[in-house]
């Protein structure tokens, strides 16, 4: 299994950036071929009880990383990369990676 993860920062308008990541960019994911399962979390609080690092995260899966690079590459996977500008403004940070299952 191979994933992508998605760091977003603290965006400027929480509201907006909810609306438009439920309304318009998880859609155009979901739309993606080869995508195993998609993960959001929200992060609530650091384990130092102050504001985390980041805002949320977005965890994409696939079978293999030959799989994402061919999603990614794709119009569709395109699509989501570009929309990225449309959803935040404000920075992500992502990282690639093998699952390792113990």
């Amino acid at each position: 299994m191979y994933k992508v993860t998605v760091l977003y920062e603290h965006p400027t308008n929480e509201d907006a950036f909810e609306t438009y990541l439920r309304e318009h960019h998880v859609p155009l994911a979901q739309h993606m071929t080869g995508v195993s399962r998609i993960e959001l979390t929200k992060f609530e609080t650091s384990t130092q009880g102050v504001e985390p690092e980041f805002y949320r995260m977005a965890e994409i899966f696939f079978i293999s990383r030959e799989v994402m690079q061919e999603t990614m590459g794709s119009p569709e996977g395109q699509a989501v990369i570009n929309d990225m500008h449309n959803l935040t403004s404000t920075g992500v940070r992502i990282l690639l990676g093998t699952v390792e299952k113990e």
